[in-house]
């Protein structure tokens, strides 16, 4: 019998393309016990501004070791990320088309101060599953494995070889921008946003 299971990163507010890959399967893990990896989906999005990509990044708590697993990294809040992001997110798609329907579950979602990077991170993954209406359970691995019999996305990019083309906020000024935060996608099309993930060709995803 084939496993037909996949294990992807830890995200905040991840690519569209790591939600296309995750909204076709039913059995999915993400892993918590792999050393974390910075300038990556595990604590980076990338939503679309007037002046192009804009990197939000969530601050972290630094250790003499450069080996820290992903469930022990500690959000840092020497400076006000939190109001940052939100007040970035709020300019970025205030005139978006359905900003205005799901503003309030965003701005909740910054309210608190987890501790751990791996919460915050499964409270963005919950709004965005929230949000697309998906139910699928969210299972964590119990130890890290190198080489597993999953479908293994942990060294993806989550970058697609295709563009799939939707009304952007700032198309006409910066043309179509491509693989952005799932949160780009949402604002835009709302409850189209679920057939859109579904129609991406995974095999074109790196």
């Amino acid at each position: 019998m084939l496993n037909n299971q996949i294990i992807l990163p830890t995200s905040y507010f991840g690519p569209i393309p790591y939600y296309s890959i995750l909204v076709k399967s039913d059995d999915y893990v993400l892993e918590k016990h792999e050393n974390f990896i910075k300038q990556t989906v595990r604590s980076r999005c990338i939503i679309n501004s007037s002046s192009g990509k804009l990197n939000l990044s969530i601050p972290r708590i630094r250790k003499n070791s450069s080996k820290t697993k992903i469930k022990d990294i500690r959000i840092c809040y020497n400076e006000p990320w939190q109001k940052v992001h939100l007040k970035s997110i709020t300019t970025c798609y205030n005139s978006s088309p359905f900003f205005d329907y799901y503003k309030e579950k965003i701005s909740k979602i910054f309210d608190v101060k987890e501790k751990f990077l791996i919460d915050f991170s499964l409270k963005s993954h919950l709004l965005v599953m929230d949000f697309l209406k998906l139910n699928q359970n969210i299972n964590y691995t119990k130890v890290f494995e190198k080489i597993n019999n999953s479908t293994d996305y942990r060294n993806y990019g989550f970058c697609s070889k295709e563009d799939y083309k939707y009304d952007q906020v700032y198309f006409t000024k910066n043309d179509f921008i491509k693989d952005l935060s799932v949160l780009d996608l949402i604002f835009n099309l709302g409850p189209e946003s679920i057939d859109y993930l579904k129609k991406i060709d995974d095999t074109q995803i790196s």
